[in-house]
């Protein structure tokens, strides 16, 4: 976890995790920009709910306080949600540095497996619907194919809904 550490080092580095630990995943390079989960999912020919969102949270108080949370990219995630599935409070989006110390892979390119520290995790229960899906390589260039269920296995996961409510609150004196 080198913060001069090159996107091909980082996707190498997570290609031996897998390797090591014997995971059946693989890393896919589609060969054009997935700077949007809407791009990646049109990259890789899936829908976007296939696309998982690993995103790192610390504590407002005390940023040495992190979790992640994993969602499909179709959904927007409500803080309180995850931290209500960790029994944690008053947390936040961690930064850039955060994300990088913390998982060893910088924005953009976390994938939901093989962070350099061990953090609490929640994965969103709208994730295990599908039989595979693709989250980040490592860098912004690969995406790991992975099922579900080797996720909640390799990281203990806490499954929740995590899910920001869609339905806007109904307008006061509204009938």
């Amino acid at each position: 976890m080198d913060s001069q550490e090159t996107p091909a080092e980082a996707s190498g580095r997570l290609r031996r995790y897998l390797e090591q630990h014997q995971v059946q995943a693989t890393l896919v390079k589609p060969g054009s920009d997935m700077p949007t989960v809407p791009l990646a999912a049109a990259a890789l020919g899936v829908t976007p709910g296939q696309i998982v969102k690993s995103i790192v949270l610390e504590g407002k108080k005390d940023p040495t306080r992190v979790c992640l949370a994993i969602a499909p990219g179709d959904i927007r995630i409500a803080i309180t949600k995850v931290a209500n599935a960790l029994q944690l409070t008053q947390m936040k989006l961690a930064s850039p540095d955060t994300v990088l110390r913390v998982t060893g892979y910088a924005v953009g390119g976390v994938p939901p497996i093989g962070h350099v520290t061990p953090v609490p995790i929640v994965i969103d229960q709208r994730v295990l619907q599908y039989d595979i899906v693709f989250g980040g390589g490592g860098d912004e260039q690969h995406m790991l194919r992975i099922t579900p269920a080797d996720i909640v296995q390799r990281t203990g996961a806490v499954v929740a809904d995590i899910a920001a409510d869609t339905e806007p609150p109904p307008q006061a004196g509204a009938r």
